[in-house]
């Protein structure tokens, strides 16, 4: 059983099949029989984890299964205590409404790699860095939670899943490493 902790970059599709346009896993993983436990939208970078065992699968990617999984959002804005509070408390999308999860604002990480291409800067509009812990995922949903409350997110980086994180496994964009899945105690339940 092998299970890979991936650094998604940016406009990486998270299929192996060819993309017309984008490079995809099949670029970046030379794994056979190994697929991603959940995906990450082609603008959306980070933490993706792959195996070739289908119940870890389940477990890593499946809602009912409620891994929390962590993101660092770039948003434009500042957020208000009372944007916190409704991203926390759940936000209606119109088809859905999010679950409660955790939200606050922290410092830009300074241990984040830089993206290629860069955020736009405009002098007009600050940006600040959000940490959002959800235990579901739908399509876009951080970016149209984030969106819903004012703060449309410039830039999207998961950074954990479970108790695996880009900080205990610190990988640049394109870059995997595998580990034990026996180490994922959490991941199994």
């Amino acid at each position: 059983m092998s299970l890979i902790l991936f650094n998604k970059p940016f406009q990486v599709m998270c299929q192996f099949s060819a993309h017309p346009g984008r490079p995809t896993l099949a670029d970046y993983i030379k794994i056979p029989d190994i697929y991603p436990a959940g995906r990450l939208d082609a603008d959306s970078e980070g933490l993706l984890l792959l195996t070739d065992d289908g119940k870890l699968q389940h477990n890593i990617s499946h809602p009912a299964l409620k891994q929390p999984k962590t993101y660092m959002v770039q948003v434009e804005g500042a957020p208000t205590q009372a944007m916190l509070a409704h991203l926390r408390n759940g936000v209606d999308l119109g088809d859905f409404r999010s679950k409660p999860c955790q939200a606050r604002q922290i410092e830009e990480p300074d241990w984040l790699w830089p993206r290629d291409p860069p955020i736009r800067q405009r002098q007009d509009k600050p940006t600040s860095w959000l940490a959002l812990t959800l235990t579901e995922g739908k399509n876009r949903q951080v970016r149209r939670m984030t969106a819903a409350v004012g703060l449309p997110t410039l830039r999207l980086v998961r950074v954990s899943i479970g108790q695996v994180s880009l900080q205990s496994h610190p990988l640049w964009p394109g870059e995997s490493v595998e580990i034990n899945p026996a180490d994922l105690t959490d991941l199994k339940k």
